[in-house]
């Protein structure tokens, strides 16, 4: 895509949850202040509940003990929507882009809602959208979820894909507030695993094509990756 405007792709493997939320803070500041430019990271959380800013405690159905046996981490974040699960299997995807002369909010969620359903077609899946719901389905079944948050002009957090995930997790909330439709996965949909590498080149692929950046994959620099724990 010449002549596009750049957006970098770091892959991080399997990061816990907080490190990656810092380390997104870190290069928003950055892409904010113009001394870095927008960044895609692309990466797998260990499991984890994460709770949006609109999440009502009853969705989370353990009790805290519950979750400490179970060796569970739930962390409360800045992100629009209510109680997910991420964890291994999951691709998470963290765009951080500057949408000061890019667009609005909505057009931004609208947008990234076609580059998940461009990433599953590569992977041999039909998605589509739900009237009144965001996201992206499969039948009456979610696959991919998103929740972002925009501050100072810069987007942050993003949206995962279930493509290998241990879907059981999802029993034990009422995911992103919708109790009466199921979470799928891409290894549900087909009967088999999917590659991994197959779903984050794509999703970095069909990410610069739906925002109109030309993709370069590059290493997380030094000074990023200083306290960064990957797992």
């Amino acid at each position: 895509m010449p002549g596009s405007p750049i957006c970098q792709v770091i892959n991080l493997g399997l990061v816990e949850y907080r490190r990656a939320w810092d380390l997104q803070l870190q290069v928003a500041s950055a892409v904010r202040e113009g001394r870095r430019l927008n960044t895609l990271l692309l990466l797998e959380h260990p499991p984890v509940y994460t709770w949006g800013r609109l999440s009502p405690p009853e969705h989370m159905l353990l009790t805290p003990a519950q979750l400490a046996e179970r060796g569970i981490a739930v962390v409360e974040t800045d992100r629009g929507g209510q109680v997910t699960f991420h964890g291994p299997g999951q691709l998470v995807a963290y765009p951080i882009v500057d949408l000061r002369q890019w667009g609005g909010p909505l057009q931004y969620v609208r947008t990234l809602e076609q580059g998940i359903i461009r990433t599953l077609a590569n992977l041999g899946v039909s998605g589509e959208l739900m009237p009144g719901l965001t996201g992206v389905w499969v039948g009456a079944a979610k696959i991919a979820a998103i929740g972002v948050k925009i501050s100072g002009g810069v987007a942050h957090h993003g949206f995962a894909i279930n493509v290998n995930t241990d879907l059981s997790y999802f029993d034990h909330i009422i995911p992103c507030g919708i109790g009466d439709r199921p979470v799928t996965s891409v290894a549900q949909v087909l009967g088999k695993a999917a590659s991994m590498d197959q779903a984050r080149y794509s999703a970095a692929y069909q990410f610069g094509q739906v925002m109109g950046f030309h993709m370069a994959e590059v290493e997380l620099p030094l000074s990023l990756a200083a306290g960064l724990s990957v797992v």
